[in-house]
């Protein structure tokens, strides 16, 4: 084990910096999965593209009704951390992986079995049905691995460790990059399975990555321990940790259905604007990063401080994080801006039409990616801080107050039609900024007392065992 970062003490940018730039890093790479299937499946032409478009999105629900458990686990194990309660922070470990593992269990089988109904609600032509639901399938038998390995990132991440899960999403990423090409295309004994192929591959290295951190936790040489004994359910801390995670699990289905909404509006305009939404998505989750990135280390970095009990320089974490955030963003946005043709050109080649609608709807969203990193780095403050429910808050006023109602009328309601679509996301990217600068300045969210409120649930249960005598 190397280094272990004091995240409570000196230069906040170097904290900052330090923290954020392997999280960057790993999020470019897990993002290469999706990548890594766009380019591959893009060769198989625009039909291919739009069934892993109409795809995602679902699936994307499907992970966020579990995920906010697991920032439940992160939120713990970092104010514990900053408190230095190392027992309680490898208690925590085993009862979120409990909780997020069960959860996987029977998200994954609630997904398979509706996979068709979820396509056919999207209202998708007739030529890309069969493909989306055959890699939706494929992709929900995976959501196991999937939510076992986000576990051990968020958990990871809690502690200030962001190195380790980088590594092990490089070595899969590159498998997968093997892989890919190979079930999808087929090579020697192994047989041809087109758009599925992109999810039998990407399922592979999950699990080979899921396996890796759970045994890496069993060993217990990365500052978190996973003790068997802790396996046995704490019921008044999953309670507990429920509460704190349901408003992030809230948070990332709206922001999900969001996206649903979006594609299923955009659908109604044809195959092409829907394999051209596909591709900008995909760019746009790609170029916001390091946003996300900011938001990642502001959480960590925040919730150990105000574990310490360090609430000022929690407090300037965040605003520094916001500025960087935007400053970033903005940089990356002017570049995005001024090669959005060919960017779109790498994803689907030869197909001129879509790489010119791409293109367009790129360009008008990229002038405003910095207050995309805004609105993301308070929002990691707010979480680390334990007030998920602010973050939900401000992910449903950004998507169902601003982006999707404007994109409806905008389009249907106006002579821009598809423009309008497009036009949506920088209207709601700027207004969504003002509004979380706006709650942050207010200070409301530096309250929140999460570790009291656990600490009384672990005594209690305590209590409870010697009452009992068990």
């Amino acid at each position: 084990m190397g280094k272990i970062n004091n995240l409570t003490e000196g230069p906040i940018l170097k904290s900052l910096v330090t923290l954020s730039i392997p999280i960057i890093f790993a999020n470019i790479l897990q993002t290469a999965y999706q990548l890594t299937d766009t380019f591959w499946v893009g060769r198989l032409g625009t039909v291919a593209v739009a069934a892993v478009s109409i795809s995602f999105p679902i699936i994307f629900l499907i992970i966020s009704l579990g995920g906010g458990l697991a920032i439940a686990g992160t939120i713990l194990v970092a104010q514990y951390k900053g408190k230095n309660n190392k027992e309680v922070v490898n208690y925590i470990t085993a009862q979120t992986l409990l909780m997020v593992v069960i959860t996987s269990v029977i998200l994954a089988g609630i997904g398979y079995i509706l996979s068709a109904f979820f396509v056919r609600l999207m209202g998708v032509d007739i030529d890309v049905f069969s493909g989306a639901v055959s890699y939706m399938k494929i992709s929900f038998l995976g959501i196991i691995f999937m939510f076992t390995y986000m576990v051990f990132q968020s958990l990871m991440r809690g502690v200030g460790d962001v190195k380790t899960p980088m590594y092990i999403v490089l070595g899969t990423v590159l498998l997968n990059l093997i892989l890919d090409p190979l079930f999808i295309f087929g090579y020697g004994f192994v047989p041809a399975f087109g758009v599925a192929g992109a999810a039998v591959a990407t399922i592979g290295t999950q699990g080979l990555a899921a396996f890796i951190g759970i045994m890496l936790l069993l060993k217990g040489r990365h500052q978190i321990q996973l003790r068997l004994k802790d396996l046995k359910p704490d019921l008044p801390l999953i309670r507990k940790m429920v509460r704190l995670g349901f408003p992030a699990s809230v948070e990332q289905s709206t922001r999900a259905l969001g996206i649903t909404a979006m594609v299923s509006l955009v659908a109604t305009f044809g195959t092409l604007t829907l394999a051209a939404y596909g591709i900008g998505s995909r760019v746009l989750s790609f170029i916001i990063i390091p946003a996300l990135g900011l938001s990642m280390s502001t959480s960590t970095l925040v919730a150990q401080n105000i574990g310490a009990g360090k609430i000022k320089r929690a407090e300037k974490i965040a605003k520094l994080s916001a500025l960087t955030g935007f400053a970033v963003l903005t940089i990356t946005g002017v570049i995005v801006f001024l090669f959005a043709r060919q960017i779109s050109a790498i994803f689907i080649p030869g197909e001129s039409e879509t790489i010119r609608a791409s293109a367009l709807f790129i360009r008008i969203m990229a002038l405003t990616f910095g207050f995309i990193g805004i609105q993301m780095a308070l929002n990691g403050a707010f979480r680390g801080s334990g007030n998920t429910m602010i973050s939900m808050v401000l992910s449903i006023i950004s998507l169902w107050v601003l982006r999707v109602p404007l994109a409806y009328v905008l389009s249907y309601h106006t002579a821009l039609a598809e423009i309008g679509l497009w036009a949506a996301f920088p209207v709601a990217n700027i207004i969504a900024a003002v509004i979380a600068m706006t709650w942050f300045g207010r200070g409301t969210w530096k309250q929140k007392k999460v570790t009291e409120e656990i600490k009384l649930t672990r005594e209690a249960s305590r209590e409870t065992i010697i009452e009992e005598g068990i």
